[in-house]
């Protein structure tokens, strides 16, 4: 088996992380950076952005996603579990937030009218190719990470307080860091259910 596919096969979605990382964190922007320039977008429109946060910008992201669920919860019970989780992420090392730049998704709607209605969900692919690729790479080195989703809720105050353009909509967080406890693997459908081959 490759080692792209063993790769693949040992990405894990771990939760239990920690504020610490094996790799410099100029390292791991460079990686990120290399990966974001490979990942390959529809009509090479390259609308995927990245934004890499540590410190006290990692910790703002988390305290705005805790700020965003309070005023949503049912009441403090339910709100205190959802802390628990939020706080989890939050102890990691950094995230990695992923946009697509939705300018240059219109755009491409008015140049090419006839795949316009189209252009969104390209770009949410091309988005989630970006996503796997910096996750697989991410455990690669040895760090823990998973991919969570609280926007729209806090795309606005995210927006604000990182200075970040308007064209710009978050479409996935990623916090990471050293792996405290490693996830059990995931039950998996037979791939034979999933996979019909013809013609061979």
């Amino acid at each position: 088996m490759s080692d792209f596919v063993s790769a693949l096969e040992r990405r894990h979605s771990q939760y239990a992380i920690t504020g610490t990382s094996k790799v410099p964190d100029a390292e791991l922007v460079e990686t990120i950076k290399r990966i974001t320039l490979s990942v390959p977008s529809a009509f090479n429109s390259q609308s995927q952005r990245v934004v890499v946060l540590f410190g006290a910008d990692h910790a703002r992201l988390w305290n705005i996603v805790k700020d965003a669920l309070r005023d949503v919860a049912a009441d403090e019970e339910a709100f205190a579990k959802t802390q628990a989780k939020i706080d989890a992420f939050a102890a990691g090392h950094g995230t990695v937030l992923f946009f697509d730049d939705t300018a240059v998704t219109t755009d491409l709607g008015v140049r090419f009218p006839l795949y316009a209605e189209h252009f969104p969900s390209y770009a949410e692919q091309s988005n989630g190719m970006l996503q796997l690729a910096v996750w697989t790479a991410l455990s690669e080195r040895g760090l823990g990470a998973s991919l969570q989703h609280y926007h729209p809720l806090i795309d606005a105050a995210v927006r604000r307080d990182f200075a970040l353009p308007a064209t710009w909509s978050l479409m996935a967080q990623m916090p990471f860091g050293d792996v405290v406890r490693p996830a059990e693997s995931s039950e998996r459908i037979d791939a034979d259910e999933r996979v019909r081959v013809l013609g061979l």
